[in-house]
């Protein structure tokens, strides 16, 4: 397989040349980088070309890199994981800030099947805009993007320009805001019920108070799965 993914990677140099950002071979994946403007010609090329035919597209997502590579949740050697600890003591008019991030922060990563080739690859491309992400649709390509590119805008934000029927496809039709920001906030903006008075369904603030879900079993270090005597029980008493 490593020698298949070298010689598809030497065919995508040579055909593509300058329109290729990066080229990284990795866990036994090809990954493609590409700028925004050639997203389309390539796109269309790794589905055109015999020696790629991917005509199958098989996945679709949004990345936000706002905190990539923090190590937000290192548990360093213990059962608790940061959340523990995280300091809730925010005003929650600043809750929707967002952190100042330098460089391009959203991407749209694209998983591609070859059938007939029996070979996979990975198509990525940023957003040139971070306060307005937008990139072309490949619905023209592989009709399969459509829902994928609407869930991408639906929790990322990410605009595909000349789509033919960009909206939101999870979250409810009065939502506000995209979920898998990270600046969003994990409690939401929004909630909403019934009012019997009114008689409708109506939109409030969030009442919800932030807080963490503490485990009520803590496996000592070493303790094994099995192995009842090393398990400390927190909390159950009285819990019947």
């Amino acid at each position: 397989m490593g020698k298949v993914l070298k010689n598809l990677n030497a065919h995508l140099e040579a055909s593509l040349g300058d329109k290729l950002e990066k080229q990284n071979i990795a866990f036994g994946e090809l990954t493609l980088e590409v700028l925004a403007e050639n997203y389309l010609d390539i796109a269309q090329f790794l589905k055109d070309d015999e020696t790629c035919c991917f005509e199958q597209m098989i996945d679709l997502c949004g990345v936000d890199y706002l905190t990539y590579g923090q190590a937000e949740w290192d548990t360093g050697g213990s059962s608790f994981a940061r959340g523990v600890k995280r300091d809730f003591s925010f005003d929650a008019d600043e809750v929707s800030e967002t952190p100042e991030f330098d460089g391009k922060r959203f991407a749209v990563v694209v998983h591609l099947l070859s059938v007939k080739n029996n070979q996979r690859i990975r198509l990525k491309v940023f957003c040139d805009d971070n306060e307005f992400p937008r990139v072309n649709t490949i619905t023209d390509i592989w009709a399969s993007a459509n829902w994928y590119e609407r869930e991408a805008f639906d929790l990322f934000g990410i605009l595909f320009d000349d789509h033919p029927d960009l909206r939101r496809i999870l979250t409810d039709y009065g939502f506000i805001g995209h979920p898998f920001r990270k600046d969003f906030p994990l409690i939401g903006q929004l909630e909403m019920r019934y009012d019997e008075e009114q008689k409708r369904v109506i939109y409030e603030p969030v009442s919800i108070e932030p807080r963490v879900l503490v485990p009520r079993i803590v496996r000592e270090a070493g303790a094994t799965k099995n192995s009842s005597s090393t398990l400390e029980t927190k909390g159950l008493e009285g819990a019947e």
